[in-house]
């Protein structure tokens, strides 16, 4: 075994506001660099620079409203590979040798559905080559290919699954997410100013977080990581070194109160369909348009509501045509409404805490909101324009000094 081969291997995702122009891509450089000279061999996992898949999307919708989903994954596959070959290119410029391989060639084998797919497998033996050959390893993510050989994407966040995918196959010491936020709050800090980092939590609860609208991880990004037990440390690109930011892992310390954060989404469709009619319809109309329900209540004898995030589904005008054009009345479909979800650990059965919570959202709802219960979360759906200040209050009541 040569002595490369014996260092511990690091995987690090690096985000696209940290690749936003050459001067930051030539910064994660220089981080990368300095984490080999610490002793590890490094795989770095990149999004696209910037707003490059925004803009790809924003082309793509300028010739049609309803793009192909397979093509779409052929144009915004594209972005992730500018990125890999900027950033092998400043680590050879620093002295190091690098190379950079895209999703496929890095043996990430994934589901044939487009737009969102999800990984089968990995099969890391090039890149173990590579490594144990002292190179650094820059790969594509966001993207793998199919067993048919079709180029897929994994949606909004997969270079966050991509990375930790990797970190499982290589038999990795642990995996760093990067970005330009240092860890996750108790609250999008943008919302509740008086918002603190979490130093540590349990793959559930980041899990939970990240369903609930927490930008901070990718939600297949921690389930898969709590399947093959990968620990995770969200960090800042840029911020030092030796912060550790917030580590999510197994069996995490216990936290003093029952609410561990806040999570909310600004916008959700909220749909009610009436008995009588086929739901497995109308999940099939989301899925072909890249959307899945966040939540599903009812069925049976009683009206079925679905929440369904729209941040992922490319076609939310085609839904939306595809939605009342096969139910028509026997669909309500609202526009207007967001989500604010508590998290913590065994929420379900805190009653004290359900009853505060409510108090605080029917002060500003009135009487238009709904409650979404489970055992790690308790969510409000109500309207838009109520959820910055329902992330404040409920804030300042579950989570306040």
């Amino acid at each position: 075994m040569t002595e490369s081969a014996q260092r511990p291997i690091v995987v690090q995702k690096y985000g696209g506001s940290s690749l936003a122009t050459l001067e930051k891509v030539a910064a994660v450089a220089d981080r990368v660099a300095a984490t080999v000279a610490a002793g590890y061999r490094v795989v770095a996992v990149v999004s696209a620079m910037g707003k490059t898949t925004d803009g790809l999307l924003t082309q793509a919708k300028e010739l049609s409203q309803n793009p192909a989903p397979r093509e779409l994954d052929m144009l915004m596959s594209v972005g992730e590979r500018i990125s890999t070959a900027l950033l092998a290119i400043a680590l050879e410029e620093r002295g190091h040798r690098a190379v950079s391989f895209t999703g496929s060639q890095s043996g990430i084998i994934t589901t044939a559905r487009h737009n969102r797919a999800r990984i089968v497998e990995v099969r890391p033996w090039r890149l173990l080559d590579e490594l144990d050959a002292g190179k650094i390893i820059v790969v594509a993510g966001y993207q793998g290919v199919s067993y048919g050989r079709e180029i897929t994407t994994l949606g909004r966040g997969g270079t966050d699954t991509t990375a930790v995918a990797l970190a499982a196959a290589l038999g990795a010491e642990h995996c760093e997410i990067c970005s330009d936020v240092d860890g996750v709050y108790t609250a999008d800090p943008r919302l509740a100013p008086d918002a603190t980092r979490l130093p540590e939590l349990s793959h559930g609860e980041m899990v939970a977080l990240a369903r609930s609208g927490s930008k901070v991880l990718n939600q297949d990004c921690v389930e898969y990581a709590s399947r093959m037990g990968v620990a995770i440390y969200a960090k800042s690109t840029f911020g030092p070194r030796d912060d550790a930011g917030t580590v999510v892992r197994l069996n995490p310390a216990p936290t003093p109160r029952p609410v561990t954060a806040l999570a909310h989404r600004k916008r959700v469709l909220e749909l009610r369909l009436e008995p009588g009619h086929e739901p497995t319809a109308l999940l099939e109309l989301m899925e072909r348009s890249g959307a899945f329900p966040h939540a599903l209540q009812g069925g049976g004898s009683e009206p079925l509501h679905a929440l369904v995030p729209t941040d992922d589904a490319h076609r939310v005008k085609a839904l939306l045509e595809s939605l009342r054009g096969h139910f028509g009345q026997a669909l309500a479909i609202r526009e207007d409404r967001g989500t604010v979800t508590a998290i913590g650990t065994g929420l379900g059965e805190e009653p004290q805490v359900q009853k505060q919570a409510l108090a605080i959202v029917a002060e500003l709802a009135g009487a238009d909101y709904r409650v979404v219960l489970g055992p790690l979360e308790l969510g409000f759906v109500l309207p838009s324009e109520h959820v910055e200040a329902a992330v404040q209050a409920l804030h300042a009541a579950l989570l306040g000094a």
